[in-house]
């Protein structure tokens, strides 16, 4: 079964078809999750423009951060962007824009667009900035705002396992917004810790099928901790 065999050799071969001005989604949360190797690639490549679809954008020096050195980042739509310094002053001098999304919100833009849904109507922001200019609704008694869903021309998501067919299998916090974003890119690249072969993996522990997958590689992680906090012993 060749032919469904998902592998890659490198971030290289896995990122080909990557141009300057695409949109790409990334899994992850701080720094929980994230497609380390794949982004290094981005940087390695110098691809610029891009609109980049996450959480957040890592810290100054790791994680989508380090794309912001050299300003390969033309707009974030971002849920929560409060560790990076490098972040505050691009959005400062107005080289970096930011279309600031709800939490809950972007997780379902990303889940929707993944799912061939255009739109869909929340709660969440009615009222507020976030809301201004967006049509409104009103079902049972209360109002509604419409958000649009989010695709993107790549997306990157980091996995625990996975087998050779590109099914995933998440661990922990990880599972976070990396699901939602494996479905919503046209070209969907996942790289992974370990790599079994089809079979070994139970069915009911996958967490995103492989028909969402395109290129699966086999990396090695930093897993750098974003905010550590011990505890004096007793």
């Amino acid at each position: 079964m060749a032919g469904f065999d998902k592998v890659i050799e490198s971030p290289a071969a896995a990122l080909d078809g990557l141009q300057d001005g695409m949109t790409l989604i990334a899994g992850g949360f701080g720094l929980c999750g994230i497609p380390e190797n794949l982004i290094a690639e981005i940087k390695r490549r110098g691809t610029r423009d891009l609109t980049i679809v996450s959480n957040n954008c890592g810290v100054d020096d790791f994680g989508l951060g380090i794309l912001l050195q050299d300003r390969q980042v033309k707009k974030m739509v971002s849920s929560y962007v409060g560790e990076n310094k490098l972040f505050e002053e691009q959005l400062l001098d107005g080289t970096l824009e930011l279309e600031l999304t709800p939490q809950g919100t972007l997780a379902e833009k990303m889940r929707a667009g993944g799912a061939g849904i255009p739109a869909f109507y929340t709660a969440t922001g009615y009222g507020t900035l976030v809301g201004e200019g967006k049509d409104v609704r009103q079902f049972n008694g209360r109002n509604y705002i419409l958000e649009e869903s989010i695709t993107g021309d790549f997306a990157l998501v980091k996995a625990w396992k996975a087998d050779r067919y590109g099914n995933l299998i998440f661990r922990h916090t990880a599972q976070n917004f990396n699901p939602p974003a494996a479905t919503a890119g046209r070209i969907t690249v996942a790289e992974v810790e370990i790599l079994v072969e089809p079979g070994d993996l139970d069915p009911a522990q996958i967490h995103t099928p492989g028909i969402y997958i395109d290129r699966l590689i086999q990396g090695t992680f930093e897993k750098r901790i974003e905010q550590r906090t011990t505890r004096t012993a007793a």
